[in-house]
């Protein structure tokens, strides 16, 4: 197998090589190209370019400019041209007429530069922003940084209201109802679970966030891992020379007050470039989870637990990014980036159980206290290297990244035993857990990109990452006996990948293929009550793309994408020990789990470059999912993960923005789904469950008062199954406003999420023996007010760059 991967390597390196060589001899025909700059004459991406007649100005052909700021136009029959270009936030330019001719069919048009739209009226200056929800070609893009919604909220917060983006009662992420997403921070993967990743989102100041891309089918350069999507979390850009920053403080009020601050800072000096950010906030939540289940024994026999949790929680969080970046030359620039979080967490839950034969009829109950202290710490180092070949667009990249998580948990659990007269049942039980937790994550990947033709580019890549989790879990059973070592999980997992990706420009048509391929090498040991456990496994796999654009005309366009995906278990869902809630109720992980894999399909309609249309379908097979159990004879509650046989899901989803006034702009997300899951021999039973379900979000926009913007979001989800789970319907109001003083440097802004109070997790459960309800509701109804000041000099953008270690980290639990 290694020398497979040695082969692979080998062909990457000379697919290189025979393309620079492809390029030396092939002679470009009836094509116009040119390159678009900003204010500061460096490159311009993503805009708007279109090929006009000279005589009428009607469209021959239309492109978007690349990363270099590069457009071409192809299959160009001779005449008289305009090129125009386009971009929310900038004046359109326009160039001078040009000809091209038979003799003379590769023309190269003089650079145009593109300005701010901004406008002098009466001394107010009015500029462009772009709207909330904005549809791309292969993505939806919510741009955060000028939303009123994200003052004073978190990441999470602001993702819930993500186009097609739902979050369960644990904080899985699920996007168009498929879970398996990958989230990634500036274009790098985070490496965590779940769990983590919530504590991550939750801890990052939304005052910090450009925009959240949400891309459905990534395509061969990104990991393989992620059966639904990429969510990619957008940071704030420094743009800005001289010395400049902004203070954010805010707070907010739901159950309990709230607080948040968050410093930026950025100096820019010749070719260095330093940048830093602190951000810190106390919170107090809290939420009410009720369970009730209902046993039945090989007897037959019933007996009907009820529970009552109330889990108020406090966070203490801190997270920083310090880094720099140095021009060598106009060409290259390296940098660096430290970036982290210090983290605690209490919790104090007080859990009440009646037990009895019926839900009204109590036999005995008991009382759990828990009392849980958690710390989280991370330190990442990413070094970056970029350097451009070439005018044309050959560039290539490299990133070494290192990140360290230490995670530790004190717990004690104390239950009172009761007969329903209040007396003592039996004697009070104690347990104590101390569980410390270390994780370290090694990557470096090379990116490199070459246009063969004009019409013809290359992208390949290669990357290796190492990852090694160290678990313990101390026990007592007394107050006063010490801990002892009952359990030791070690899991290490390294992964080589490599990829190339060839997008071919035509006519009408655009066409882009890749090939990701991936050897993974994990091994899991685990130690527990001196039984020791040890699993092995190797593997290989190629991940095929494909994506296909057809502009039919001015106003319709259609698309088709595919791709293979991979989604590794998270690291503490195969983590054997077990965490109890009290002495019935408990959850454990699962050394067994296997990796799921998916195909995705997509097609897309985009009708005048905003109302679209997609239809989806993808299957998952040995699809994870989290498996309620019971043990009949200890009436002893459990939830674990299992790998399902299979997964269908098909999806609708129509985006439309719409304006009914000047002051008045909105937009409409709906998609329609169906999951359905089949499991043969699960539990004791066949699995074969399924039902369509649909989300809706509407968003408006108004700026009926000078100088005030006010935003209102409706959302709602319909009831929906996944796996052995049903969920029931969810909807929410969220509204905000805010204002910009002082030249807009101040701004203030508040807002009230889920006005109304209705936001709630409900879940019922019924297959072979398990039969559960779950009813959870967290404080959702927080009003927030939040302030920030802008200062410093605000003239020259700076670069900006992201690292390379995000799928490990999106993989670990507990983060900021």
């Amino acid at each position: 197998m290694k020398l497979l991967i040695t082969k692979i390597r080998y062909l990457m390196l000379l697919l290189i090589i025979s393309g620079a060589a492809a390029a030396q001899t092939t002679k470009p025909i009836g094509t116009v190209s040119g390159t678009l700059l900003d204010e500061q004459s460096k490159p311009f991406g993503y805009a708007t370019v279109s090929l006009l007649k000279a005589t009428d100005s009607t469209t021959v052909k239309g492109t978007l400019s690349s990363d270099a700021g590069v457009y071409i136009f192809d299959n160009i029959t001779p005449g008289t041209y305009i090129i125009k270009a386009t971009t929310v936030g900038y004046s359109a330019v326009t160039s001078a007429p040009f000809t091209t001719t038979a003799a003379n069919p590769g023309f190269t048009a003089q650079a145009l530069k593109m300005h701010a739209a901004s406008r002098a009226l009466n001394t107010v200056t009015i500029s462009a922003t772009k709207p909330l929800i904005e549809h791309q070609v292969d993505r939806t893009v919510m741009n955060v940084e000028n939303s009123v919604l994200a003052a004073g909220n978190s990441a999470m917060d602001i993702l819930e209201r993500a186009p097609g983006v739902s979050v369960d009662k644990d904080d899985n992420i699920s996007l168009k109802g498929k879970q398996g997403v990958t989230v990634m921070i500036n274009d790098k993967l985070t490496y965590l679970s779940a769990a983590q990743l919530a504590t991550l989102l939750r801890s990052t100041d939304g005052t910090t966030i450009q925009s959240i891309e949400i891309i459905p089918n990534p395509s061969a350069k990104y990991d393989a891992a992620g059966n639904s999507g990429i969510i990619n979390i957008k940071l704030k850009k420094n743009k800005q020379a001289g010395t400049n920053g902004s203070i954010t403080a805010g707070t907010g009020y739901g159950e309990y007050w709230k607080d948040n601050e968050t410093l930026t800072l950025n100096h820019k000096d010749g070719n260095l470039n330093v940048f830093g950010s602190f951000s810190h906030n106390d919170n107090k939540y809290t939420q009410q989870i009720g369970l009730k289940r209902i046993i039945t024994d090989s007897t037959g026999h019933q007996t009907f637990f009820n529970q009552s949790t109330a889990m108020p929680q406090v966070n203490h969080n801190n997270s920083y990014r310090l880094g720099a970046d140095y021009d060598l030359s106009s060409k290259n620039t390296i940098g660096f980036v430290v970036s982290g979080y210090f983290n605690g967490e209490d919790d104090n839950f007080n859990n009440y159980t009646n037990i009895g034969k019926n839900f009204t009829e109590v036999d005995s109950s008991l009382h759990t206290v828990s009392a849980i202290h958690q710390t989280y710490h991370n330190i990442a180092f990413n070094l970056n290297d970029s350097y451009k070949l070439d005018t044309a667009g050959q560039e290539i990249s490299a990133d070494l990244d290192y990140s360290n998580f230490r995670n530790g948990s004190i717990a004690s659990y104390t239950t009172d035993f009761f007969l329903p007269n209040g007396s003592v049942q039996q004697p009070q039980q104690f347990l104590g857990n101390i569980t410390p937790s270390n994780i370290d994550i090694r990557t470096g990947k090379v990116d490199y990109a070459k246009p063969l033709t004009k019409s013809l580019k290359l992208e390949t890549g290669l990357k290796y990452s190492d990852v090694k989790t160290d678990n313990n879990l101390l026990q007592t059973e007394s107050q006063t006996d010490p801990y002892i070592d009952n359990n030791h999980f070690v899991y290490d997992e390294k992964v080589d990948a490599g990829y190339v990706s060839l997008n071919k420009d035509f006519k009408n048509y655009s066409v882009k293929a890749g090939l990701r391929a991936e050897y993974t090498q994990s091994s899991a040991v685990g130690d527990s009550a001196n039984v020791v456990q040890s699993i092995s496994r190797h593997y290989f796999d190629l991940f095929p793309s494909l994506f296909i654009n057809h502009t039919i005309n001015d106003k319709n366009e259609m698309s088709f994408s595919y791709s293979r995906r991979i989604d590794r278990p998270q690291y503490d869902n195969l983590n054997p020990f077990v965490f109890h809630l009290d002495p019935y109720t408990y959850q454990k992980g699962n050394p067994y789990l296997k990796p799921q894999y998916t195909n995705n399909f997509e097609f897309d309609y985009t009708y005048n470059k905003s109302i679209t249309l997609t239809l989806g379908y993808s299957k998952t097979t040995d699809v994870i999912t989290q498996i309620p159990g019971t043990d009949p004879t200890t009436k002893v509650s459990f939830v674990t993960q299992e790998n399902l046989q299979v997964q269908n899901a098909y999806n609708v989803n129509l985006y439309a923005p719409y304006t009914i006034a000047k002051w008045w702009e909105g937009n409409v997300n709906a998609t329609a789904f169906y999951l359905g899951f089949k499991s043969n021999d699960l539990e004791g039973g066949n699995l074969d469950n399924g039902q369509w379900a649909y989300q809706m979000r509407a968003t408006q926009t108004l700026t009926p008062l000078k100088g005030f913007k006010f935003e209102i979001t409706n959302q709602y989800q319909s009831a929906l199954t996944y796996g052995l789970f049903y969920v029931k319907p969810r909807y929410s109001t969220d509204a905000g406003v805010s204002h910009s003083f002082a030249d807009k440097k101040l701004n203030v802004k508040f807002s009230v999420s889920d006005i109304f109070n209705t936001l709630t997790n409900n879940v019922t459960s019924n297959y072979q023996d398990n039969n559960l309800v779950i009813n959870q509701k967290r404080e959702s109804r927080i009003a927030r007010l939040t302030l920030t000041y802008n200062f410093g000099n605000n003239s020259i953008k700076a670069r900006q760059h992201q690292t390379g270690a995000d799928e490990e980290k999106n993989r670990v639990k507990g983060a900021n």
